[in-house]
This record gives structure tokens, sequence and C-alpha cells, in this order.
């Protein structure tokens, strides 16, 4: 019997790249293989200062800045091995600069922007690009803006064409302090709300467990 009857399908995480205009999906990235770990960090936006202030020690400024970091890798060996005619011809190059390209602006942006300062404007306003979505299953979808970026190619063909790569991805999660609530600040409170769904589901302690009856007063 097929083992496809009884083995669940695995979903891929990937990024995707949206029009910050339109909404519009531009494209969309899928890992070639889920990563073994994800390192999360979140950095509390608390009242600072030392003032004392008994009130201003539970006050929170805005949500956490939070980073995610995440190794995924490339492999071509498969591809090659069935004769895939695009890896026999450019490795993963394309899967590589499919990633790569989130961070650069376009060619003709640049154009854009080198034609205007040739003509003598005054002011060039700074490129923008998609907005990219990092998506590791449906219920962590979560805009971000990608802050690090490593490839680490460790084989290739005969032609030098990579054709199995490591790539480290470092991400910081976009709030509505960075987008605001209207069009795309709807991405982070989703992903908010997809939180305190989940930490209502979570059973509630006992001050047994902990060993003691209460708080002391």
């Amino acid at each position: 019997m097929s083992s496809s009857f009884t083995s669940p399908r695995l979903i891929k995480g990937g990024l995707a790249l949206v029009d910050s205009q339109s909404g519009s999906v531009v494209r969309i990235i899928a890992l070639q293989y889920n990563p073994d770990t994800m390192t999360r960090s979140l950095q509390i936006k608390g009242v600072t200062g030392d003032s004392g202030d008994h009130q201003e020690a539970l006050r929170l400024k805005g949500p956490p800045v939070e980073t995610i970091k995440v190794d995924v890798e490339i492999d071509a060996t498969d591809q090659l091995e069935t004769g895939d005619p695009q890896a026999s011809q450019s490795g993963i190059h394309p899967q590589l600069a499919a990633i790569e390209t989130i961070v650069h602006p376009s060619s003709s942006q640049l154009f854009s922007n080198w034609s205007e300062e040739a003509s003598g404007s005054l002011e060039i306003v700074p490129l923008q690009g998609p907005l990219t979505v990092f998506i590791f299953g449906p219920n962590r979808i979560a805009p971000v803006r990608i802050t690090e970026l490593s490839i680490t190619e460790d084989a290739f063909d005969s032609h030098l064409n990579p054709i199995r790569a490591k790539i480290s991805l470092g991400m910081r999660v976009l709030t509505v302090d960075d987008l605001g609530f209207e069009n795309s600040g709807g991405l982070f409170m989703a992903y908010l709300q997809a939180k305190e769904q989940f930490a209502a589901q979570s059973t509630p302690g006992t001050f047994s467990a902990l060993g003691i009856t209460g708080l002391p007063s």
C-alpha cells in the first residue's frame, strides 16, 4: 500500500512578498527544507528610567521587538540526478537569487533614481520594496524586515554553479508601530491575536504546583 494514504503532507515554511500599496502578492518563496531550529527573541518595550514611579513599572510602550533567526538549506543533488534542466544549467542560482533580491532595490529603481539625480532633482526618495511576510504554518504568519542574510555555498558543479548552500536568515517582526493599523498592520494584529488565542488555551497553573498556598500579603 502506498504510504501517501498514511503519511501527513509536510507543509513548507517560506516567504511571501506583498506590494505595500495594493496588497497584492508579488512572489511566494517556499523553503526547500524546513529549518530544524528557530531562534526567537523578544526585547520588551517598557518605560525606562530611574524615576521610581510605581505606576511606570508595569507600563508597556508597545509591542516588543521580536527577532527570528533560522538556518535553511538548499540542495540541487536530487534534481541533478533526475536531469532537471534548470539545476543542470544554473545549479541553485535561481533559488539563491530569489532570496537575495529581497534585500536589493531593483535595477529599474536604481536606474530611475540615477536618472532623477542626473537631471538635477533636489531630493531622491528612499527606495521602497515589497513587504516581506514570514510564513511558518497557518498559525505563524508575520510581517518582517530581513535584517541579516548570510549564505554559505559548500558544493559546486563543473561550471562552478552552486549546488548546495546554507542560508542564515535574520528577521525582525514589524508591528503596528512600524506599519500602522491599516493595510499591512493587519498582518501583525492577526499574528498577535493568534498568540492570544493560544495563550487562552494554556492550562492555568496553581499555587500548590509551586509549593505555596498563596502570595505573601
